[in-house]
C-alpha cells in the first residue's frame, strides 16, 4: 500500500483531516492483523508512515494541541477555527501564508500593519473568515487592471503582454473560486457595500476570462439543478472519460456552442427571462471584445481573448476531473458522481474547491466549512463508497485519466470504509469502472427519463 503524502503546504484543516483518515486506515489494518499489532507496527507494515517532518501538527507553526485523533475533538477544534467569537478563531488573510506564520511577524509590523488591516477587512467582507477575499480584490485592482490600462492607453508591448498573460494564468483559479463564493453566497462584501459588491464583477470579469454573468447562469441556475445528469450541458456521462478524443469533443462543444445551448436550455423549460438574460450578457460580452479589438488588437488579445480561451478550457478540464469518476450503479448520487481532493492547489489557493462532493451536497456551504463537514459525514462518505484523493488536483487528475495512468490515481486514493482492504489492483479496477460512458438506454434507466 502506498504512502500518504503530507505536503508541507496543506492547509491546517487539510493536514489534520488527512492525518485523521490515515489513523482510520491504521486502525482498520491493525484490527485485521493477527495477532493484533501495535499501532506503530501496523503503521510500518502498511507503509503509511509519515516522517517526523511530515506530521501535520509539527509543520508551518501549527499548534501541537491541534493533534486530535478523536473525531469529536477534531470537529470541535476545526469548528473553533471557523468561529469568529472563539479564542482559537483564525481568519484567512493570505492564501500563501498561514495565520500561525503571520503571528510570528515582528511586533511593530503586527501592530501597525497586520492588525489594522484585519480590522478593516473584517468590517468590509461579508463573512469574517473571508479577509482573504479583500486581499485578492486588492491584488487584482493593483495589478491586473493597471497592467491592462497601460497596454490599452500607452503601448501594447509584446513582452508586457506575455507577462500579463502569465499573471492572469496564475490568477485564473483563485479568481474563479472567489466568484464561486460570490455567486453562491450572495456576494463577498458586507451588505453595506452591496453596490460595490454588485459592480466589481462587471469590472473584473472580462479581464479574468469570464463573460458577464455566464458563470452564475451556467453554474448556479443550470449545473447545480442538473447535477451532472443527462440534461447537464457540461455532463460527463455520455463520454468515455479516459479518452482524449472524447475529452477534446467535450471541450470543443462547450467553447463553440455554450453561447447558444445555455439560453436554449432555459427557453425549452419556459424560463424565457433567464434565457434572454443569459443570451444578452454572453453576446454583449462578445460585442465588447470586438469593440476593444478595433481599438487595440494586440492589447485585446493579451488582456481579454487569452484569459477567455484559457478560462473556458480550464473550466472544462476542471469539471471533467470533478465528474469523471462516476459510479455506474448510482450516477445520480452526489457521493458517487463527484469526488473529494485533499490537495494544495484546490484547497489552499482555490478556497477548498477540492471538496466537490461536499459542495454538491450543500451548494450554500461556506468554503471554510468543507473540511469539518466532511469529517462530520465521514461515515456516510464511507458507506456511500465515495472517492477521496490526495496529492493531486483536478487538472492533473484529468491528465492522468487521459494518459490512462490508473496506477498513479490509485496511489493518490485515500481509501475509506471498505476501500481500505482493497489491493492496488482492485483500486485500479474500481477507478476504471467509474470512467465508462453511459449509453442512452442506461441514462433513461438510471435517471428515469421518459
Amino acid at each position: 500500500m502506498a504512502d500518504l503524502v503530507f505536503d508541507p503546504l496543506l492547509t491546517k484543516p487539510d493536514e489534520l483531516l488527512l492525518k485523521n483518515l490515515r489513523d482510520d486506515i491504521l486502525k482498520a489494518t491493525a484490527a485485521k492483523a493477527a495477532p493484533a499489532p501495535s499501532l506503530a507496527t501496523a503503521f510500518n507494515a502498511t507503509n503509511l508512515h509519515a516522517s517526523h517532518d511530515s506530521d501535520p501538527v509539527k509543520r508551518r507553526g501549527h499548534n501541537s494541541q491541534a493533534s486530535h485523533s478523536n473525531d469529536h475533538e477534531l470537529i470541535t477544534y476545526l469548528t473553533a477555527l471557523n468561529t469568529p467569537t472563539d479564542p482559537l478563531f483564525e481568519p484567512t488573510v493570505f492564501s500563501n501564508v498561514t495565520y500561525d506564520e503571520l503571528k510570528r511577524l515582528p511586533a511593530w509590523l503586527n501592530h501597525w500593519l497586520l492588525q489594522p488591516y484585519l480590522r478593516l477587512a473584517r468590517a468590509v467582507v461579508r463573512v469574517e473568515e473571508d479577509t482573504v477575499m479583500l486581499t485578492h480584490l486588492l491584488l487584482y485592482a493593483t495589478t491586473t487592471i493597471p497592467s491592462a490600462l497601460v497596454m490599452f492607453l500607452w503601448r501594447a508591448n509584446t513582452w508586457h503582454g506575455f507577462l500579463h498573460a502569465l499573471m492572469q494564468l496564475l490568477y485564473a483559479g483563485p479568481y474563479t473560486l472567489l466568484m464561486h463564493q460570490h455567486i453562491h453566497g450572495g456576494g463577498v462584501l458586507h451588505p453595506r457595500l452591496a453596490v460595490v459588491d454588485t459592480i466589481f464583477p462587471y469590472i473584473t470579469n472580462l479581464f479574468m476570462g469570464h463573460t458577464h454573468n455566464s458563470y452564475y447562469y451556467h453554474h448556479v441556475k443550470h449545473h447545480h439543478v442538473e447535477g451532472n445528469g443527462p440534461n447537464d450541458l457540461s455532463s460527463t456521462l455520455r463520454y468515455q472519460r479516459d479518452s482524449p478524443a472524447h475529452f477534446a469533443a467535450y471541450v470543443a462543444r462547450f467553447i463553440l456552442l455554450i453561447w447558444f445551448e445555455l439560453p436554449l436550455y432555459f427557453a425549452r423549460r419556459g424560463r424565457w427571462t433567464v434565457a434572454a438574460k443569459t443570451a444578452f450578457w454572453e453576446l454583449s460580452s462578445y460585442a465588447t471584445y470586438v469593440a476593444m479589438y478595433r481599438v487595440n488588437a494586440k492589447a485585446t488579445c493579451f488582456v481579454f481573448l487569452w484569459p477567455l480561451v484559457l478560462m473556458r478550457i480550464a473550466m472544462m478540464v476542471g469539471n471533467w476531473g470533478q465528474h469523471a469518476l462516476v459510479d455506474h450503479d448510482e450516477p445520480n448520487s452526489d457521493f458517487r458522481s463527484s469526488i473529494t481532493l485533499i490537495d494544495v492547489p484546490s484547497n489552499r489557493h482555490c478556497f477548498n474547491d477540492g471538496y466537490h462532493t461536499s459542495h454538491h451536497l450543500n451548494p450554500l456551504r461556506h468554503w471554510r466549512e468543507h473540511p469539518v463537514a466532511f469529517l462530520k459525514a465521514k461515515a456516510t462518505y464511507a458507506a456511500q463508497q465515495a472517492l477521496v484523493f490526495h496529492n493531486i488536483d483536478y487538472m492533473m487528475l484529468t491528465v492522468r485519466l487521459l494518459m490512462k495512468d490508473y496506477t498513479t490515481l490509485a496511489r493518490c486514493m485515500v481509501p475509506i470504509g471498505d476501500q481500505i482492504s482493497m489491493s492496488m489492483d482492485e483500486r485500479v479496477a474500481l477507478l476504471k469502472s467509474h470512467t465508462q460512458r453511459f449509453t442512452e438506454e442506461e441514462l433513461i434507466a438510471k435517471f428515469k427519463k421518459t
